[in-house]
């Protein structure tokens, strides 16, 4: 494994992960398909936020299960905590530096279909 770090695109909210990248996804559901993300799943002892805990914004809906975290300064999606896995987090892999997602497998996952 290992570790990336990641931020927002106003750098208030940074944040590591460590992961061996076995795949990424997709997440047809409403608001993943508007902010069309592409997310790596990772458990949440492989990932610390380092700055910008406290601008952080949280959205929930449905269940109020997943929540969905925003940077408040410049609205950026970094990571979300899953629904149905909440000890995992869906990092956007867009936000990870120097990070390129050619070549790694990317899985379709039916949120819209979760009731």
């Amino acid at each position: 494994m290992k570790t990336y770090r990641g931020a927002c695109h106003c750098q208030a909210v940074t944040f590591e992960i460590e992961t061996d990248f076995p795949e990424l996804t997709t997440c047809d559901c409403s608001i993943c398909r508007r902010k069309n993300a592409l997310m790596v799943k990772v458990h949440e002892r492989q990932m610390k936020i380092l700055t910008g805990e406290d601008v952080l914004s949280t959205y929930t809906f449905h269940t109020h299960t997943a929540q969905h975290y925003f940077c408040s300064v410049c609205g950026i999606y970094p990571f979300h905590r899953k629904r149905v896995t909440p000890d995992y987090f869906g990092v956007n892999v867009y936000c990870l530096e120097d990070f390129d997602p050619a070549g790694i497998p990317v899985r379709a996952t039916d949120g819209i279909g979760m009731k």
